[in-house]
């Protein structure tokens, strides 16, 4: 059963300061010295993340120790209650260690297996952007709303890196996209899909995503008005890869995509 939108909009405040919180921790790092570790994905991982995740997950069994908790460095903790964190201490870990500011925190909230809460924070730009099912979203503390941009043309695409969408087998369609926008930019991980949701961008592509980097998003997607689905077009966290629009281009970016894998 979905919680009313009062509980969530708790739910909500609680996430949204554990994200501060948990961006400074992570400011700390990201202005001083550590060492990056490389994990067996050949991805990045530092103290940074690991401290982050060790604050967030403690933090969130003192406040809610039924529920289960899976966060992207120490794996799950199985739960009593039908509501699991979904945590990525450092989203964009790559960013954090080249000095780009560009990386962010990301708390999410599955309740009988459905992500109703996101909140994601980009502690180095004093960002931050959170939504709830039937809350809204906001972007500090004003709503936030996608764009009105309805045609491809017009519109302003990203990845984190269109050369990867060949690697991930959505080279064709990520090629095709890149011809008809009008703009293209590589502001990516979270950043790119929050910037869809905050009006500054039309389509955020994404070949590769674990549910820890969906989780926050699709909740703020849906609440600033646009969508966030995989490459298929599903509504998911668990597609493995995702896109994010403002709604209106949904159907055109799903139409070159279903044209690409027939040609």
């Amino acid at each position: 059963m979905i919680p009313q939108a009062s509980e969530l909009k708790a739910l909500l405040d609680f996430a949204v300061e554990l994200a501060r919180d948990a961006g400074e921790i992570t400011r700390r790092h990201f202005k001083g010295s550590f060492v990056a570790e490389r994990k067996a994905d050949n991805s990045f991982v530092t103290a940074a993340d690991r401290e982050t995740e060790k604050y967030l997950r403690a933090s969130i069994e003192k406040a809610f120790p039924d529920d289960a908790i899976l966060g992207e460095e120490e794996g799950e903790k199985p739960g009593r209650s039908n509501c699991r964190w979904i945590l990525d201490p450092i989203d964009g870990t790559y960013s954090f260690v080249h000095g780009v500011p560009l990386y962010g925190v990301l708390i999410g909230l599955e309740i009988g297996g459905k992500p109703l809460l996101g909140v994601v924070s980009f502690p180095a730009l004093d960002e931050l952007v959170y939504g709830a099912r039937g809350v809204g979203c906001f972007w500090n503390d004003d709503p936030a709303r996608v764009s009105s941009t309805g045609s491809l043309d017009e519109a302003l695409l990203l990845a984190t890196d269109f050369g990867v969408c060949e690697q991930y087998g959505f080279g064709r369609a990520a090629e095709i996209l890149q011809r008809q926008v009008q703009a293209r930019r590589t502001w990516g991980d979270a950043y790119g899909h929050i910037l869809v949701a905050t009006g500054r961008a039309d389509i955020m592509l994404d070949p590769i995503m674990n549910v820890w980097d969906c989780a926050a998003l699709l909740p703020i997607l849906e609440e600033a008005g646009g969508t966030f689905t995989d490459w298929k077009g599903q509504r998911t966290i668990h597609g493995g890869n995702a896109i994010s629009t403002n709604g209106k281009l949904f159907e055109s970016v799903m139409a070159v995509i279903e044209k690409a894998e027939k040609s």
